[in-house]
């Protein structure tokens, strides 16, 4: 009840604060290149049901449907705009909506698109067990995740085999021993990495 009661209010305050960002922003998303404002994926949340997740489209229209992982800084479908918003992780404060009509949390392990949830093995799928988040352990630590991938030879390949694994780990982690206050030293680190990264 805390969690979700400091998930509302902390999403009303952020969404309010930056709603003069948010206009700036989808004025700028539509003027330099054609699309929606929002990126609209569909991620799998709690108990396994899909839900929308939102986003700034970062990307030109349509480009998700060839690869769902972006390499390096400077993949070929990403929009200027949309490199500087992925940079500062400008991308993901939409996701304070998802925030606040319930289907995430600010601190939860990143929900996944389905088809990646569908290799996770018995253990990993107690990650479905809780509420997905804004940001997690995971999300610190591989903050750098599509400049990785960028390196190597087949990016899904190492997505799977080696980033998504330990992700899954942390977030199991993070499960056994979570609480309101690992939550805000959780919170604390993401503002602290985004800061100390740029």
């Amino acid at each position: 009840m805390l969690k979700r009661v400091f998930d509302i209010l902390f999403s009303l305050l952020v969404l309010i604060f930056i709603s003069p960002f948010f206009i700036i922003v989808a004025i700028l998303i539509k003027f330099t290149s054609k699309g929606p404002v929002f990126y609209r994926q569909v991620r799998v949340g709690k108990n396994g049901i899909d839900f929308r997740i939102f986003k700034f489209r970062t990307m030109f229209t349509d480009s998700d449907k060839g690869s769902l992982i972006t390499v390096g800084g400077r993949d070929k479908r990403i929009t200027s705009l949309g490199y500087w918003l992925r940079r500062y992780k400008l991308d993901e404060l939409p996701q304070f909506l998802n925030v606040l009509v319930g289907e995430m949390s600010i601190v939860g392990p990143r929900p996944e698109v389905r088809r990646y949830v569908e290799m996770y093995n018995k253990e990993q799928f107690q990650v479905l067990t809780v509420q997905p988040g804004i940001t997690d352990y995971a999300s610190i630590k591989f903050s750098n995740e599509s400049e990785l991938l960028a390196l190597a030879d087949d990016a899904e390949t190492e997505y799977v085999n080696n980033i998504m694994p330990v992700k899954l780990q942390l977030n199991l982690e993070y499960i056994r021993k979570r609480s309101f206050a690992e939550d805000l030293k959780i919170i604390i680190q993401t503002v602290g990495k985004i800061v100390t990264s740029h």
